[in-house]
């Protein structure tokens, strides 16, 4: 079940405000929720959305407000009417979305494991358990598909990295991904040799948001921080927190501000380009709402490929709020292949060593296959 959740603070509470994280503003936009980025500032551009407030027996009806006051610049906030009667404050809400209806339980009271489990029939029980069977349709389809060619060996399409990506495609009928939604009915694949020896995986790539950047594509990142390769000036490394690489280039992450950026230590401290924070959540949030991470044994005959399943690491809703973290931990680190003498177009790839995978998708499950 993907959801977002927020604490309920005393002064929130006395108020009626409730602060819209990055994460939250995230799930919204995702969602179809709403949209902060849309809205102007002020009282008359205030938003509704159906709301349900629920408790471990009751389902109460109700609405929330999405808005941006004119002062503190326009900060994003909301809030839920009767929510006051369901916290004393200082309490999580966990929020998701129903049947187009954002609704809010108070996890500080309800034990949702308790009632889940429980005889008695309740309205929070019955839409627990709606969300779930919702959940698993698709994911024991697309187990079912792979689990029914187990031990069949299949001939890569094409002899490079992409081959099993490619084949695996084609195997369930699908078109070449725009990199910009999961693949199959909500479900991202990622496919990966079992002998290779890198120790990451690729999570997303995401061009920087140039119009808050200090240098405007990707050729003005090589022709200032670049190097020549095979007679073409190019940049192809990486990139994390610290220490800054070869090039002095380096990745901070500015929470006051919500951005990402790509700096140089060079005489001075010099800006290269930014990421929105709630961007890249965003991205997160969607590429890998749900993941398999598939796992190939291979073998090379005669100048061709050829590999067949061996397990399956289904992930589901990352903890958004590690990104941030793992980014200066370096456990997430970024890929710039920049203006690349083979003239395949420019990439900044978003990746996570293995080590790091259970903290971002705390609950996930190993199919064997």
């Amino acid at each position: 079940m993907k959801f977002t959740q927020v604490e309920v603070t005393a002064t929130g509470l006395k108020k009626s405000i409730l602060d819209s994280t990055a994460p939250m503003r995230a799930y919204f936009i995702e969602n179809g929720i709403h949209n902060y980025e849309e809205q102007k500032q002020g009282q008359e551009h205030k938003a509704t959305h159906r709301a349900i407030i629920l408790t471990d027996m009751e389902k109460k009806e109700t609405k929330a407000t999405f808005y941006r006051p004119n002062t503190k610049k326009g900060d994003p906030r909301m809030w839920i009417y009767k929510l006051g009667s369901y916290t004393e404050g200082s309490e999580i809400h966990v929020l998701f979305k129903f049947e187009n209806a954002l609704c809010s339980v108070n996890i500080t009271k309800v034990d949702i494991e308790k009632c889940y489990n429980s005889p008695i029939i309740t309205p929070l029980q019955e839409i627990i358990k709606a969300l779930y069977i919702e959940g698993n349709v698709v994911s024991e389809e697309l187990l079912g598909r792979f689990r029914s060619v187990k031990g069949q060996w299949f001939e890569s399409e094409v002899l490079a990295d992409t081959g099993i990506g490619r084949t695996i495609e084609s195997f369930l009928c699908i078109g070449m991904n725009s990199d910009k939604t999961p693949d199959y009915k909500g479900i991202e694949l990622k496919s990966h040799r079992d002998k290779r020896r890198s120790s990451k995986n690729v999570l997303f790539t995401q061009t920087p948001d140039w119009d808050i950047s200090a240098l405007k594509s990707g050729r003005q990142i090589v022709d200032k921080y670049g190097y020549y390769k095979d007679g073409k000036k190019t940049y192809q490394s990486t990139v994390k927190c610290t220490p800054p690489n070869s090039q002095s280039l380096f990745l901070n992450v500015n929470q006051a501000e919500e951005l990402l950026e790509l700096q140089a230590q060079m005489k001075r401290k010099e800006d290269v380009a930014a990421w929105r924070l709630i961007k890249l959540h965003e991205r997160l949030l969607t590429k890998h709402h749900e993941t398999f991470w598939i796992e190939v044994e291979n073998e090379k005959h005669d100048g061709k490929e050829f590999f067949r399943y061996k397990q399956i690491e289904h992930t589901k809703n990352p903890n958004v709020g590690q990104f941030d973290v793992l980014i200066e931990q370096n456990i997430i680190t970024l890929d710039l292949m920049l203006c690349r003498p083979s003239g395949r177009g420019d990439t900044y790839s978003f990746k996570i060593k293995k080590k790091g995978m259970p903290l971002l998708f705390p609950k996930s499950v190993l199919y064997n296959l």
